[in-house]
C-alpha cells in the first residue's frame, strides 16, 4: 500500500470516528473499531429471500373473508368499474339509513381503482384480490430494505421486523388502502433522498408523484410533505430548488377537491375534520386517557421495541419505565382517567398485564425516536424521529379514534430505528440472539392475524348459514350490522335496515350481528333463535369484552387482546312492528 493510500485510509477512520456522538445515559455507543455488525447480511439473495417470506407469511390468508371497511372499498370498485369517473355516486346503508357514498367514505379512491382494475379483469373473489394486493405487502419490505442498506448495517434485520410486526401483517390481509399508501410512501422517501443526495432533478420528480399517489390513496400520505421538507432543510441547511417538487402534490389534492366538489356539491377533503370533531365527541376521551391508549397500540401493533427492550436500555431506564407502565395501566384499569370504553371486567388481570406490556413497548418506541436523534442529529435521525413521532400524535390526538391502521406508517421507522440501535451495543449481538426475538415476533404476528382472519371468516360463515337455513321460506331476510357481515349478506341478497324508510312485515327475519357497529333497536321484534360461531384462537382483534379494538379504540384500549374468546352471536328476530336506528 502506498504512502498516500495509507494516509488517505487514516484520514476517513477519523472522519467516521468524529461523527461517533457522545454517550449518553441509556446506552452507551462505542467507537466504530469496536463495534461489529450483525451478520445476517450473508442470506444469498436479500430480497428475494424477502419476497420468498413475505409470501409465506400471507399466503396462507388468501382465503380470508373482507373484512371491516373492505366493504366501503368493494362496493366503491365495483361501481369503478362501470362508472370510472363517478367513484362514489351510489347510495350505501352504512350509518343506520342510505347515504351518499361521498359522505359515507373518509377515503381518497385511488385504491378502490386498484381493486376496480384486477376485479373486473380477473374477478372479485378474495383470493384473487389478495393476491393482487400482496404486489403492496412486498413493496413495503423491499422499500424497509433499500432504506436499510442506506440507514443501518442490517437491512435484512430491518424488513424482518417490519413483516413481522402485528400491526403490518394484519393489514396486509385486508384490501383496504393502508399497505398500498405505505409502500408509495416509503418509495417516494427512498427518490427523494436519493435526490437530496445525488442533486437531480429526475429523483424528485419521481418522488413528488409518488407522494401524489400516495395522497390519494389515504389522506395521511400528505404528511410526507412536511417531513421531506423538515428532512431537506436540515440536510441542506436551506431551501433549494427541490422545494418546488412538493408543490404538485399539494396541487394534485386541491384538483381532487375541486372535482369532488363538482361530482357531489362539495368537495370531500372538507368533510374530514367535521367527521373526526363529531366522532371525538361522540365517544369523549382525556387526552392523557388518548394518550396512554396511543400508546397501547403503538406497543402492541410493533411489539418488536417490546421485545429487545432488555437488550437495548439500561436497568435504570427499564425500571423507570416500568413504574410509568404500571401507572398508566392503574390509570386506565381503575377508571383514573377517560378513555373510550371502560375496562373489561372479565380476565381483567390477564388483560391488564397485556395493557402494561404494550404500554411498555410504546414508551420504548417513542424513546427510540428520540435517542436516535439525540445521538446522531443529522438528517435521517430527524427523518426516522419526525415521521414516528408525527404519526403516533396523528394516530393518538388528530384521528377519529386509536386504531392500528393508524400505527401502521410508523413501523418502518421503527424497524429501522430499532436496527440502529442494536448496531450501536457496545456487545454486538449474536446471530441467534438477534434472530430469536424476530421469530417469537413473527410467531406472536401469525398468531394475532390467524385470530382476526377467524373473525373475519366467522361474518361469512354467517351470511351462509343466515341464507341456507331461510332460503325457502317467502320472507326478506334483513340485517343489522356492517363491515364484512354486511357485504356477504346483501351479496347473498339480504338487505340492510334502513331505519328511516324499512317497514318490516311479520314475513321478515331480521339477523343482528352482536360484536358488530351501527346496530338497530329492536323494540317489537321477538327472538327467533341464533346462530354462534366459535372463535378458537385464543386471540382476537375486535371484542369489547376483552378491550380488543385494532380497528377503533371504542373496543378498548389493546389492538389485541389473548385470552378465551366469546363466540361470534348472530341473533334473530321476527317482526310485527317498526325498529328505531341507532
Amino acid at each position: 500500500m502506498s504512502m498516500k493510500q495509507t494516509v488517505a485510509k487514516k484520514s476517513r477512520r477519523r472522519a467516521s470516528v468524529s461523527r461517533i456522538p457522545p454517550q449518553n445515559d441509556s446506552a452507551e455507543p462505542v467507537s466504530v473499531d469496536k463495534r461489529r455488525p450483525l451478520n445476517l447480511e450473508s442470506v444469498p439473495r436479500a430480497r428475494w429471500f424477502l419476497i420468498a417470506l413475505t409470501c409465506a407469511c400471507l399466503l396462507p390468508f388468501l382465503g380470508e373473508a373482507f373484512h371491516i371497511d373492505d366493504a366501503l372499498f368493494l362496493w366503491a370498485a365495483k361501481h369503478i368499474a362501470q362508472h370510472p369517473l363517478d367513484p362514489y355516486g351510489f347510495s350505501v346503508v352504512w350509518y343506520g339509513t342510505a347515504m351518499p357514498m361521498s359522505e359515507v367514505t373518509k377515503n381518497p379512491p385511488l385504491a378502490a381503482y386498484f381493486l376496480a382494475l384486477v376485479g373486473s379483469w380477473a374477478g372479485w373473489s378474495e383470493q384473487v384480490l389478495h393476491l393482487a394486493s400482496l404486489i403492496f405487502s412486498m413493496a413495503v419490505i423491499l422499500g424497509v430494505y433499500q432504506l436499510g442498506r442506506d440507514m443501518t448495517r442490517s437491512p435484512v434485520l430491518a424488513a424482518c421486523l417490519t413483516l413481522a410486526a402485528p400491526g403490518f401483517l394484519v393489514s396486509a390481509t385486508s384490501v383496504m388502502s393502508d399497505v398500498p399508501m405505505l409502500a408509495a410512501w416509503l418509495f417516494a422517501v427512498i427518490f427523494w433522498r436519493r435526490g437530496i443526495r445525488e442533486g437531480k432533478l429526475g429523483w424528485f420528480a419521481v418522488s413528488s408523484a409518488l407522494i401524489g399517489v400516495c395522497s390519494l390513496t389515504k389522506y395521511f400520505g400528505v404528511s410526507l410533505i412536511p417531513l421531506l421538507f423538515l428532512y431537506s432543510v436540515w440536510s441542506k441547511r436551506r431551501v433549494g430548488i427541490w422545494s418546488l417538487f412538493l408543490v404538485p402534490p399539494l396541487a394534485v389534492l386541491v384538483g381532487y377537491h375541486v372535482w369532488t366538489a363538482s361530482l357531489y356539491g362539495h368537495g370531500l377533503l372538507s368533510g374530514l375534520a367535521a367527521y373526526v370533531s363529531y366522532a371525538r365527541g361522540y365517544h369523549p376521551a382525556s387526552t392523557l386517557g388518548t394518550l396512554l391508549v396511543g400508546l397501547s397500540f403503538v406497543g402492541g401493533c410493533t411489539l418488536s421495541a417490546l421485545l429487545f427492550v432488555p437488550r437495548m436500555w439500561s436497568l435504570r431506564w427499564i425500571l423507570v419505565t416500568c413504574t410509568v407502565a404500571v401507572l398508566g395501566t392503574a390509570a386506565i384499569v381503575f377508571g383514573w382517567v377517560s378513555v373510550e370504553n371502560l375496562f373489561p371486567e372479565q380476565h381483567r388481570t390477564l388483560l391488564a398485564v397485556q395493557l402494561g406490556l404494550f404500554l411498555l413497548g410504546g414508551i420504548s418506541t417513542l424513546s427510540l425516536a428520540f435517542s436516535d436523534f439525540w445521538r446522531y442529529r443529522d438528517a435521517d435521525s430527524l427523518l426516522l424521529a419526525a415521521w414516528v413521532l408525527g404519526t403516533f400524535v396523528f394516530a393518538a390526538l388528530l384521528n377519529w379514534t386509536v386504531n392500528g391502521r393508524s400505527v401502521l406508517p410508523m413501523i418502518p421507522a421503527v424497524a429501522l430505528l430499532l436496527v440502529r440501535r442494536l448496531n450501536d451495543l457496545q456487545r454486538p449481538l449474536s446471530f441467534y440472539r438477534t434472530v430469536a426475538p424476530v421469530v417469537v415476533c413473527l410467531g406472536v404476528s401469525l398468531w394475532v392475524t390467524s385470530g382476526d382472519a377467524a373473525l373475519a371468516n366467522s361474518a361469512r360463515t354467517a351470511a351462509v348459514e343466515v341464507q341456507s337455513r331461510n332460503r325457502r321460506e317467502l320472507k326478506r331476510i334483513l340485517f343489522s350490522g356492517h363491515w364484512g357481515f354486511q357485504y356477504y349478506m346483501e351479496s347473498l341478497g339480504g338487505q340492510a335496515v334502513d331505519s328511516q324508510r324499512t317497514q318490516p312485515t311479520m314475513l321478515d327475519l331480521l339477523v343482528r350481528a352482536e360484536n358488530n357497529t351501527n346496530q338497530v333497536l329492536v323494540q317489537r321484534g321477538v327472538p327467533a333463535g341464533a346462530i354462534s360461531i366459535g372463535i378458537n384462537c385464543g386471540v382476537t382483534t375486535m371484542r369489547p369484552e376483552l378491550g380488543a379494538g385494532f380497528y377503533s379504540s371504542v373496543w378498548g384500549p389493546v389492538p389485541y387482546a389473548f385470552a378465551s374468546v366469546p363466540e361470534e352471536q348472530y341473533d334473530f328476530f321476527r317482526f310485527d312492528g317498526a325498529t328505531d336506528g341507532r
